[in-house]
């Protein structure tokens, strides 16, 4: 039998072979397999490492929530940028965050809202990708809440522990128009009234304690007292006062010196300019004061009977122990500064002085545009007092009413005291 021509003839090797071997392919197969396992097994390491990024992210973004959310609510308590930044990183450590980069920044927004926002990173070392690149993993999350709404309040006690730190008794009668009253105690009595003949007329009463009230309160802006509420911050808690060793350096005056009209002022030795009154300071007749710091240096602080006291941009700073008496039927009128260090501040009464009692009785009809700022002090509304003008706030330790009481709030900016904010996430 002739070959076909062109047919390419076994080989020695081959033609030595059976058949069954020359048509054997699992070499083939295993050749195959040798080259796709591992892009195979390569794309798994891949894949189940890209859903261990994805679950670290979406923890990550939990804790930068959380965060962004409690430093919102520190932020409406009145703590300050260290303050923030230390319940950011605690409470994100406490979700799972592993120490890294962590900002906190604050933003003010419209109609006193504020926002806050929070960045947080990780850095980790790869896992199967490391065989693709030596660059570690850098993670990141963003979360912004905002502080926002709100009511505006004029009077503010302080106190987180006093019974009563807003007190209503006797047979008094307080109409505060367009505002509201706050007691940071948590107190069971918090905000007190006593005696059925107590009245009182508010936009609304918030407490983080609870209130005791009787038929005699009105509340214009909600239909009960706010209780459990929120801390509401300290308006003017960074406001610095004169050191003590300061005021001492200043020479001792008297009425007799700012009685006439071409007075000047003492300077301080951080340059501030002030005057300095020594153990009290009696108004009589007619006084109209400068614009500017009076320091009461222990004793009292008094407007006797037919005096006449008026100034505007003046702030009166009581300390060692002075204490404001507006007694009598002296005609008040005064108004605080709108700019400048103690902006918005009427009295001041020094937080190194506890339990003072500065007292406003009487039948005064008193002109008091600013606020009434003794932290650690008591302010008593007493006889039957008129604070008018629409611009009066009291922020104290602790408040009492006693008798027939008008105030009326102030839009000022400057010492607006904002109550019933809330906090929500929306970035």
């Amino acid at each position: 039998m002739s070959e076909t021509p062109g047919a390419q003839k076994p080989s020695p090797r081959q033609r030595g072979l059976p058949r069954r071997m020359l048509q054997d392919e699992r070499g083939a197969v295993a050749v195959i397999a040798a080259i796709i396992f591992p892009v195979l097994v390569g794309a798994l390491g891949l894949g189940a490492e890209t859903g261990y990024w994805y679950l670290k992210q979406r923890k990550l973004q939990h804790a930068a929530d959380v965060s962004a959310h409690a430093a919102a609510v520190r932020h409406r308590a009145g703590d300050q940028q260290s303050a923030l930044e230390t319940t950011a990183g605690r409470i994100a450590g406490a979700s799972g965050y592993s120490p890294g980069s962590l900002t906190v920044s604050t933003q003010s927004g419209a109609a006193g809202s504020s926002k806050i926002t929070v960045q947080l990173s990780e850095t980790h070392q790869r896992l199967f990708s490391s065989i693709f690149s030596s660059e570690p993993m850098v993670l990141g999350a963003r979360a912004v809440a905002e502080v926002k709404g709100g009511s505006k309040a004029c009077v503010l006690a302080l106190s987180s522990s006093a019974s009563g730190a807003v007190t209503v008794t006797g047979s008094t009668e307080v109409r505060l128009s367009g505002c509201s009253v706050v007691s940071n105690s948590s107190a069971a009595d918090a905000f007190l009234m006593k005696n059925g003949s107590a009245m009182m007329s508010t936009d609304c009463v918030y407490t983080v304690g609870e209130a005791v009230t009787t038929t005699g309160l009105t509340l214009t802006g909600c239909t009960e007292p706010v209780e459990r509420a929120p801390p509401t911050a300290d308006p003017f808690a960074s406001v610095a006062e004169p050191e003590k060793l300061h005021i001492q350096q200043l020479p001792c005056r008297t009425l007799d010196y700012v009685s006439n009209s071409t007075y000047s002022f003492d300077r301080l030795a951080n340059g501030l300019e002030a005057i300095r009154f020594c153990g009290g300071l009696e108004i009589k007749g007619m006084i109209v004061l400068k614009p500017g710091l009076y320091i009461i240096d222990g004793g009292d602080f008094t407007v006797t009977a037919g005096a006449k006291l008026s100034g505007e941009g003046v702030t009166f700073f009581f300390a060692n122990s002075a204490a404001a008496k507006l007694l009598g039927n002296g005609n008040i009128d005064l108004t605080a500064p709108t700019s400048g260090p103690y902006a918005g501040l009427l009295f001041f009464g020094s937080r190194h002085d506890t339990g003072v009692v500065h007292q406003v009785t009487g039948n005064s009809e008193s002109r008091l545009e600013g606020s009434l700022y003794v932290p650690t002090g008591r302010v008593d509304f007493t006889g039957n007092s008129t604070v008018s003008g629409g611009c009066t706030q009291i922020v104290a330790d602790q408040v009492t009413f006693t008798g027939n009481a008008t105030m009326e709030t102030c839009a000022s900016p400057t010492d607006e005291i904002v109550v019933g904010r809330t906090v929500s996430l929306i970035e």
